[in-house]
């Protein structure tokens, strides 16, 4: 089971935490919603919840919940930009299928 970054991601979460000037790591997560039926969830952890389990990749810890490591392990998150967009992407092998606005996922 894993959890991973690209440098690019790596570098973007160190910098938000450096700007917020607290926080442990990044939380990766899911939860129901959208048209397919579940959404990413992602925000900087300051304590850890007793059924987290940690990754640390690039030096950034990643914090994720048991429940949703089942439909996230082998994700790599990544940092991008599209045109006027940018943001995380989720690069996850566990996708089945995504709705038209990228907003949710089956797995």
């Amino acid at each position: 089971m894993a959890i991973t970054l690209s440098d690019a991601a790596a570098d973007r979460v160190r910098l938000f935490l450096d700007s917020r000037g607290s926080g442990f790591g990044v939380r990766l997560g899911v939860k129901t919603s959208g048209c397919s039926g579940m959404a990413y969830v992602l925000e900087f952890v300051d304590d850890l919840n007793e059924d987290d389990v940690v990754f640390e990749d690039h030096g950034v810890k990643v914090i994720i919940d048991q429940k949703s490591l089942v439909y996230l392990d082998g994700t790599q998150l990544d940092y991008g930009k599209e045109g006027l967009n940018e943001g995380f992407l989720f690069n996850n092998p566990n996708v089945k299928d995504e709705c038209g606005c990228g907003e949710s996922f089956t797995v």
